[in-house]
C-alpha cells in the first residue's frame, strides 16, 4: 500500500500548529503520527502516549584528545573555528564534530568518538502509533534526527499497512523543516493574521515552492484581523495554494490544552467544527476519500 504523508508546518512558532495536528490525529483513521520538532517536541503533551521503545540517536562524532599522545603543539586549537579546544582538551558542548583537528593533528592524538545526541521514541496513543524524538541539550544535527524519525514512522506505517502519516513539523524554515518537508504528499501551512504571520507564511511558501511540494493553507484565529486574513488569502491565491481552513478564535482551544486534549475531543465549538471541515478537505486533496 502506498503511504501518504501530510506534514503540518508554520514558518514560525506560536501559530497553533500542534493543536491542529493533534485534532487531525483524532479525525484521521488508519494513520501513524509523527512529531518532527525534535528540538522541542510537544505533540505528545496532547496525545498522552504510552512509551514502547526508546532508541539512542548518535549525531556526528566529536573530537577527543588523547593526552598521552598529545605534543601540545596547539595546532588544533589554532584551527578550531568554534573555540572548542582549550588547555589541550576538547570542550564537548562547543565541538561541532567538523573533524578539522582530527585531520590536522601531526601525532594522531585526536580521536573522533561516537556522540549520544538524543533519543527516538516509539509510543502508542489512543489515536494510533506516535514517533517522536528529543535532542540532548546543546546538541546539533536536528535535521539528521528528523530524517531518522521519519524513517522510523514509515517503517511502522508499512508494517501496519497504514494509509497515512501525519507529521507535526518544526517551526521556522531551517534544516529540520527542510528534512520534514522533503518528499511529502501535502504540506499544510498554518498561519495567523498578524504581520509576523504574513511574513513567515511567505517564507514557508517560498521554501515549499523551492522543493516543489504540494501545499495548502490554514488561517488560525482568522477573525482576529480580517484584513490580514484577506491578504493571506490573496497571497495564497497568487501562489496557486488553496486555503482549506479558516479557524475562528475560540477560548475552548485553551481549555482543551489545559486538559491535555485535542479540541475536537472537548466539544463541538466553532474551532472544532472548522477543523472537522478542514480535515474533510484535506482528505479529498490526499485522495483518502
Amino acid at each position: 500500500m502506498l503511504v501518504k504523508e501530510l506534514v503540518v508546518v508554520s514558518g514560525k512558532g506560536g501559530t497553533g500548529k500542534t493543536c491542529i495536528t493533534a485534532s487531525l490525529a483524532v479525525l484521521a483513521s488508519d494513520k501513524v503520527l509523527v512529531d518532527c520538532d525534535v528540538d522541542a517536541a510537544n505533540l505528545h503533551l496532547l496525545l498522552e502516549p504510552r512509551q514502547q521503545e526508546k532508541k539512542p540517536f548518535y549525531g556526528l562524532p566529536k573530537a577527543r584528545i588523547e593526552k598521552q599522545d598529545c605534543l601540545e603543539c596547539a595546532l588544533c586549537a589554532s584551527l578550531c573555528h568554534f573555540d572548542a579546544i582549550r588547555g589541550f582538551a576538547v570542550q564537548p558542548l562547543a565541538c561541532e564534530g567538523c573533524g578539522v583537528c582530527f585531520h590536522a593533528c601531526p601525532c594522531n592524538a585526536v580521536k573522533m568518538v561516537d556522540n549520544l545526541s538524543g533519543y527516538l521514541f516509539l509510543a502508542q496513543t489512543n489515536y494510533g502509533p506516535l514517533v517522536y524524538a528529543q535532542l540532548a541539550v546543546a546538541e546539533g544535527n536536528s535535521g539528521k534526527l528528523v530524517a531518522a524519525v521519519r524513517q522510523q514512522a514509515r517503517e511502522v506505517a508499512e508494517k501496519k499497512g497504514s494509509a497515512l502519516i501525519i507529521t507535526d513539523g518544526p517551526p521556522g524554515i531551517g534544516c529540520p523543516v527542510i528534512a520534514s518537508l522533503s518528499g511529502v504528499d501535502l504540506a499544510l501551512l498554518v498561519t495567523e493574521p498578524t504581520l509576523s504571520g504574513l511574513h513567515d507564511l511567505e517564507r514557508i511558501l517560498a521554501l515549499v515552492e523551492h522543493f516543489q511540494e504540494k501545499a495548502a493553507v490554514c488561517i488560525n484565529k482568522w477573525d482576529l484581523n480580517q484584513e490580514n486574513s484577506r491578504e493571506i488569502e490573496a497571497i495564497s491565491e497568487s501562489k496557486g495554494v488553496p486555503v482549506v481552513g479558516k479557524i475562528p478564535y475560540d477560548p475552548e482551544v485553551n481549555k482543551a490544552v489545559r486538559r491535555r486534549l485535542p479540541v475536537v475531543r472537548l466539544n463541538g465549538g466553532p474551532a472544532a467544527r472548522e477543523i472537522v471541515k478542514m480535515w474533510d478537505r484535506l482528505a479529498q486533496v490526499l485522495s483518502l476519500q
